[in-house]
């Protein structure tokens, strides 16, 4: 269930606010292999299980990138902002992949808005750090701060 704001001040005053946890969502080798279609990238660690059960991370693993294009999953399970005219998605600043999501793990996104502030064009402009964890794995598969604008 995400946490919802009504407007531009309920939104400024929630900076540092952790957002909670998303549900877990398996990692499946269909899903990857969907990814690799879409970007044509297909090397063998991602697509080619035989290969991989012997390659460093003894499975197929995720791309960097489908994990980091999962935040479009996520987010809205995390933070609903209501009363607006349009958002957009403005970006993305310091994004790592500390941990290899291997096919059949599974992943959740944990959110904190880690700033709010009024843009010059008359948005507010938010960055919410979101945390995409593994289960039962110490080290995150990937962090970013997600960068969005609302015009209220």
């Amino acid at each position: 269930m995400p946490i919802v704001f009504d407007s531009a001040d309920a939104l400024l005053a929630a900076v540092g606010r952790d957002l909670g946890v998303t549900e877990w969502m398996p990692v499946t080798q269909e899903r990857v292999n969907l990814f690799a279609d879409a970007t044509d990238d297909h090397q063998w660690i991602h697509v080619d299980p035989v290969k991989a059960k012997d390659g460093p991370f003894g499975a197929c693993v995720a791309h960097g990138y489908l994990t980091l294009s999962l935040a479009a999953r996520f987010m809205p399970q995390l933070i609903e902002v209501r009363n607006m005219k349009m958002g957009v998605n403005y970006g993305c600043d310091k994004v790592r992949f500390p941990a290899p999501v291997r096919v059949g793990a599974r992943i959740r996104g944990r959110g904190e808005l880690v700033a709010v502030e009024r843009a010059r064009d008359g948005g507010l402009q938010s960055t919410l750090r979101l945390t995409v964890e593994i289960e039962n794995e110490a080290k995150p598969a990937c962090v970013v701060d997600t960068i969005s604008r609302y015009y209220f």
